[in-house]
C-alpha cells in the first residue's frame, strides 16, 4: 500500500471516529438538528446555559465528577504497585514456560469485565465493602492488573540484569532493586501504563454500576442515568455533561501523548503483540 494510500484510509478512520464526538461537542452547545426541516437544518444559536444546566440536571454531578477522579487515581496507583513487583518477579523466575504464563494476563485483560464482576460482587458483599469507596476501588484495580502486569512483564524481559545483580552485591533485597534499578530505567514505561490504567478506570462503567447502590457514584454511571426510561432525555445537557466528563481524560492524553508512546504490548523477546 502507498503512502497516499495509507494517508487516505487513516484520515477515513479517523472522520468515523471523531464524528460521533463532534456532533457531541456541536450538541453541548445547543445546536441540534431539525429533521422535521426540508431540507434538514439546525436549531438554535450555540450557548453555553446547558453546560450550567448540568448541575440542574444531575445535581451531584460534580460531586460524581470528584468520586471518578480519586476512584481512577487510587485504583492506578495500587494496580501499578501491585502490578511492578508481580512483572518484575514473573520475568527474572525460572519457571517453565514462563512466557505462556505472561501471556495468560493477557488472556485474563481480555476476558468480558462481567466475568470480573460477578465473584466480585459476592466476595464485597462477604467482607462488607459492597457500595463503598473501598471495594470499588480495589475491584477497578483487579480488573485492570492483568492487562498492567503484561506490558510490565515485557519492559522488564528486555531489561539487561546486570545492574539488579551489582545492586544485589551492594546487599539490595527486592525492594531496593525495584526502587532504586528497575523503577528508574522503566520510569517513562510505568507512566505511561499508568496513563493508560488510569483510563480505563475512568470509564469503567459495569463495576461501579454492579458493585454500587448509590452511595459511590461515577461520571460513567452518572451519564447511564441521562438515558434512562424514568426521565426525559434533554440532548444538549447530556451531551455537556459528557463533554464535561470526557475533559479530563482528553487533557491528560493531550498533555503525555508523547509518553503514550512507550505503552507496548510485547511478550518480552522485543515482538509487539499489537
Amino acid at each position: 500500500m502507498s503512502r497516499r494510500s495509507r494517508f487516505a484510509a487513516l484520515a477515513v478512520v479517523l472522520v468515523v471516529l471523531a464524528l460521533p464526538l463532534v456532533w457531541t461537542l456541536v450538541a453541548s452547545f445547543g445546536v441540534t438538528p431539525d429533521n422535521n426541516a426540508r431540507p434538514p437544518s439546525w436549531i438554535g444559536p450555540p450557548t453555553l446555559e446547558h453546560f450550567a444546566y448540568v448541575g440542574v440536571a444531575e445535581p451531584t454531578f460534580w460531586q460524581e465528577l470528584a468520586t471518578s477522579t480519586a476512584l481512577a487515581l487510587t485504583a492506578t496507583l495500587l494496580t501499578v504497585a501491585v502490578s511492578l513487583p508481580a512483572a518484575y518477579c514473573l520475568a527474572r523466575s525460572r519457571l517453565p514456560r514462563d512466557r505462556l504464563v505472561a501471556q495468560s494476563f493477557l488472556v485474563l485483560a481480555s476476558l468480558p469485565v462481567m466475568a470480573y464482576v460477578i465473584p466480585l460482587s459476592d466476595l464485597m458483599r462477604r467482607v462488607h465493602l459492597l457500595d463503598t469507596l473501598w471495594g470499588v476501588m480495589l475491584a477497578q484495580a483487579a480488573v485492570t492488573s492483568p492487562l498492567a502486569v503484561f506490558v510490565l512483564h515485557g519492559a522488564v524481559r528486555q531489561l539487561s540484569p546486570e545492574w539488579e545483580e551489582a545492586a544485589v552485591i551492594d546487599g539490595a533485597g527486592l525492594l531496593g532493586i525495584l526502587g532504586r534499578v528497575v523503577l528508574p530505567l522503566l520510569a517513562p514505561t510505568v507512566a505511561a501504563t499508568a496513563i493508560v490504567v488510569f483510563v480505563l478506570d475512568w470509564n469503567m462503567l459495569l463495576v461501579p454500576l454492579v458493585l454500587t447502590g448509590g452511595e459511590v457514584k461515577t461520571v460513567p454511571v452518572a451519564m447511564s442515568d441521562f438515558f434512562t426510561f424514568e426521565r426525559e432525555l434533554d440532548w444538549p445537557t447530556a451531551a455537556a455533561a459528557l463533554v464535561v466528563s470526557l475533559a479530563p481524560v482528553a487533557l491528560l492524553v493531550a498533555a503525555f501523548h508523547r509518553l503514550l508512546e512507550q505503552f507496548r504490548l510485547t511478550d518480552g523477546t522485543g515482538i509487539n503483540i499489537g
